[in-house]
């Protein structure tokens, strides 16, 4: 089952990223909200790799790469501040356009990188786990709770997008930061490991979704 939901996810990153490309236009690529693409890009590798991990087959070249989506997530999933930061800027929300705030974003997501390779990916030692029909690497530590650097992320995901809510009454972005959270935090009892990454899908097309109205001008602050 777990096959099946990876390959499934797997596409729809890779669709979610063509929406997301269409109509774009030059002068929106350099936008802090554009970093969404680099993270969508991570997510198809994180869930093909576990979705094509059992036909790779265990060993040194799947060890490796599955090392490699622990790198990734430690130095691109920080960069979610600066697409929630920037959500702020590019609408027109007065107070986001000075200076002291994409310093103190960029800052921030700089800490949040170093937390997660001080604290997870430096000390990485993984081990090969078979479990619902998938073959990945997995760390060898125990995980304790959430990571910091998730808390922190989610932290500034939900108050930048209750602050968009109430500047230009576009709440998709709240909710989706909302129904991650609560997916990632209450326990569901299924025989799957890869059913909550649903809820990590369904804040990605929000997230989408945001860019795509930033995009076509249609979501402003008058």
């Amino acid at each position: 089952m777990d096959t099946f939901l990876y390959l499934f996810f797997t596409g729809s990153y890779i669709a979610l990223l063509i929406w997301g490309l269409i109509g774009i236009r030059k002068q929106d690529l350099p936008q802090w909200t554009s970093f969404i693409y680099l993270i969508i890009l991570a997510l198809i590798y994180d869930n093909g790799i576990i979705a094509f991990g059992k036909w790779i087959g265990e060993g040194e070249l799947l060890e490796t790469l599955n090392l490699l989506r622990f790198w990734t997530h430690a130095f691109l999933t920080p960069l979610l501040v600066l697409f929630a930061t920037g959500t702020l800027k590019e609408s027109g929300v007065l107070w986001a356009q000075k200076k002291w705030l994409s310093i103190v974003g960029i800052i921030y997501t700089v800490i949040l990188i170093g937390i997660e390779v001080w604290l997870e990916a430096s000390q990485l030692t993984l081990k090969a786990a078979e479990e619902y029909g998938v073959l990945r690497y997995v760390s060898t530590k125990e995980a304790s709770g959430p990571p910091v650097m998730i808390l922190l992320v989610t932290l500034v995901l939900i108050v930048a997008s209750a602050i968009l809510w109430k500047k230009t009454k576009w709440a998709v972005f709240f909710i989706g930061a909302i129904v991650m959270t609560i997916g990632s935090a209450v326990p569901i009892n299924v025989d799957s490991g890869a059913v909550t990454n649903a809820f990590e899908l369904f804040l990605l097309f929000t997230l989408v979704w945001t860019k795509r109205r930033l995009v076509e001008d249609k979501l402003r602050v008058y």
